[in-house]
């Protein structure tokens, strides 16, 4: 049989693109391959199982036969174009511009993903800034204000138009001509963006006990797009309203947020869980800044086929519509392109010095959260399995033992504002 013929047209550090040719003789032998396999097991009217004329099984199964053909050339391509290429591809390839005719050739392209092979020729050296952020006041109010709300009380407002910030009950019907549609419910606080401007206005117009009729028009950037500026009309019933009611900032509140006897312990705890954030952050800064110049110094560029890998897994955890896809893709391109550098850097650093994550090392983190959650270690190793995460445990516990090591061979300059 003639040879596959497989040409690289073009490639990145994580991708390549073949063009694929499979010669007539080799289709015509996968479309005898398929003709026999339905031959052999198709029930045809008029015909024993088993015993239908192959050119009866070709008229009546031609799309079947297709597919199967398709399936058994792309396949029989792929792996050889995998051995020609010594390929190692992160995930199944892609299939383009096919061109499957009547007696012709088959050609195809293949997208394939494939790990960058990287190496980084210096590792230190570097010097990096770790600066800590002040607790302002402003934070430490924010966050008591936080805990005030946890614990307050919504209470009943009577006779009087609700306001944003107070919460409303109800429901609203649309209504077409003389129907009225069944009613949906709403309880929502008004002002936290939860049903669009114009139906909140009128809901603000309303008393508790009140039904009205309105047209509400819909913003032009409402995310369904068959509904965007249109205004349809609609029965608003508000049911009540209730106001919020914060509770004072006293050793009362302190003792039932927690087991804290007075305001000022309360204060302490708050403040030091604020120094506790503003610690993390530092460190991701300074991980960020690391990271950066190691990229630099190494002339690491982020691969297009990567960055769209990580545009589309941002938006498939985002729930980004399709239409919506391109304008997220602009603003969060520089991110996923970020996301990308750091991923090979630290993967690179990785293999060069055989840092990862032991099994000694995941029991024992396992064993620090089994403590936290005053659980058992093999019931946290098991909801851990069930629900995927081992994986991302064992890669933040090599991202510790990499930027450790990295931080060992550059120096560290602690600025404290």
């Amino acid at each position: 049989m003639s040879d596959i013929t497989i040409v690289k047209t073009a490639e990145d550090q994580a991708s390549r693109v073949l063009q694929v040719t499979v010669p007539l003789d080799r289709v015509k032998a996968a479309e005898t391959k398929a003709v026999r396999h339905y031959a052999s097991r198709v029930r045809l009217p008029g015909f024993r199982p088993g015993k239908a004329p192959e050119a009866v099984v070709r008229k009546r199964l031609h799309e079947e036969i297709r597919q199967a053909v398709l399936q058994e050339i792309i396949r029989e391509g792929w792996d050889v174009a995998r051995k020609a290429e010594s390929l190692k591809p992160v995930a199944d390839p892609s299939v383009r511009n096919l061109k499957f005719e009547e007696g012709q050739p088959v050609e195809f392209e293949l997208f394939v993903e494939v790990r960058p092979e990287l190496t980084l020729e210096r590792l230190g050296g570097f010097t990096v800034s770790r600066t800590v952020d002040p607790v302002t006041e402003e934070q430490m109010a924010e966050q008591l204000e936080r805990l005030r709300e946890q614990k307050a009380s919504w209470l009943p407002v009577e006779g009087a138009k609700p306001m944003p910030g107070q919460m409303v009950t109800g429901d609203v019907a649309p209504i077409e001509g003389e129907v009225v549609h069944a009613a949906k419910p709403f309880s929502m606080t008004l002002g936290s963006g939860q049903a669009v401007p114009a139906l909140e206005e009128q809901i603000m117009t309303m008393l508790p006990g009140e039904t009205a009729e309105a047209d509400i028009r819909f913003p032009d950037d409402y995310p369904d797009e068959n509904r965007r500026g249109q205004t349809r009309r609609v029965r608003i019933s508000l049911t009540d309203v209730k106001r919020q009611e914060l509770p004072p900032l006293d050793d009362a509140l302190a003792r039932e947020v927690g087991d804290f006897d007075t305001l000022d312990a309360l204060k302490a705890a708050v403040r030091h869980d604020l120094e506790q954030d503003a610690d993390r952050a530092a460190d991701s800064r300074m991980r960020e800044e690391l990271v950066n110049l190691l990229a630099e110094a190494n002339s690491v560029v982020a691969p297009p086929s990567m960055i769209e890998r990580a545009l589309q897994a941002f938006a498939y955890a985002y729930q980004i519509p399709e239409e919506q896809y391109e304008g997220f893709t602009a603003q969060f391109r520089p991110i996923a392109m970020q996301q990308v550098r750091r991923d090979l850097v630290l993967g690179a650093v990785s293999e060069q010095q055989q840092l990862r994550a032991t099994e000694a090392e995941l029991d024992e983190r396992i064993a620090k959260i089994a403590v936290a959650r005053g659980s058992s270690p093999a019931e946290v190793y098991k909801s851990l399995e069930e629900a995927k995460r081992l994986p991302e445990l064992e890669r933040s516990i090599t991202e510790e033992k990499v930027f450790a090591y990295l931080l060992s061979q550059s120096t560290v300059t602690e600025v404290r504002s």
